[in-house]
């Protein structure tokens, strides 16, 4: 045992030998690299104070606040006479109208026409249709002549011509087995 006591002792010495002072070059070169590169800072931006923005036009409208945009009121002569009595088309959309036939009563002619509640009106000439003060022009075996007052942004009422087309049947619904 004395042998195997004697070569750990010589082991333990030579390993305490070597781990001395091995790497000082490296050091000494890191060492002057951070002599050498000294960084620069730029100074820091001067801070301002705060300033509060007066709001001083009080009598303009708040843009925060949502405001019904009423048009200007237009001096046109084709402004609709809204102390009319409204007839029961006018309560629809238009797009929602559907022409389903014609008639003729007294050499006159008139339109069926289908609401999205599958009620049924008949319509004739000067009668009004729609929300935008749809008049009936003309009457045609296939469509229903309109003439539309539409108001634009600057207030002015303009005519828009429309049509309602006759609608075909759908011949799944049209008699036989469903």
């Amino acid at each position: 045992m004395s042998s195997r006591r004697a070569t750990i002792v010589v082991a333990a010495l030579l390993v305490t030998g070597c781990g001395g002072e091995s790497h000082q070059d490296l050091r000494d070169w890191m060492r002057d690299q951070g002599r050498s590169s000294l960084g620069k800072l730029d100074p820091l931006p001067q801070i301002r104070p705060y300033e509060p923005f007066a709001y001083n036009a009080f009598d303009l409208p708040d843009p925060f606040k949502p405001r019904k945009i009423e048009p200007a009121k237009g001096n046109s002569r084709l402004a609709p006479d809204l102390a009319r009595r409204r007839e029961p088309l006018e309560s629809y959309p238009l797009e929602s109208l559907s022409m389903v036939g014609t008639l003729a009563k007294n050499k006159a002619a008139y339109a069926l026409v289908r609401t999205p509640d599958k009620d049924i009106y008949q319509v004739r000439s000067g009668n009004f249709m729609g929300q935008n003060f749809g008049v009936v022009t003309g009457i045609t075996d296939t469509e229903i002549k309109l003439k539309e007052l539409v108001q634009d942004s600057a207030g002015d009422w303009t005519e828009r011509s429309s049509t309602l087309q006759l609608q075909q049947p759908d011949p799944r619904t049209q008699g036989g087995k469903r």
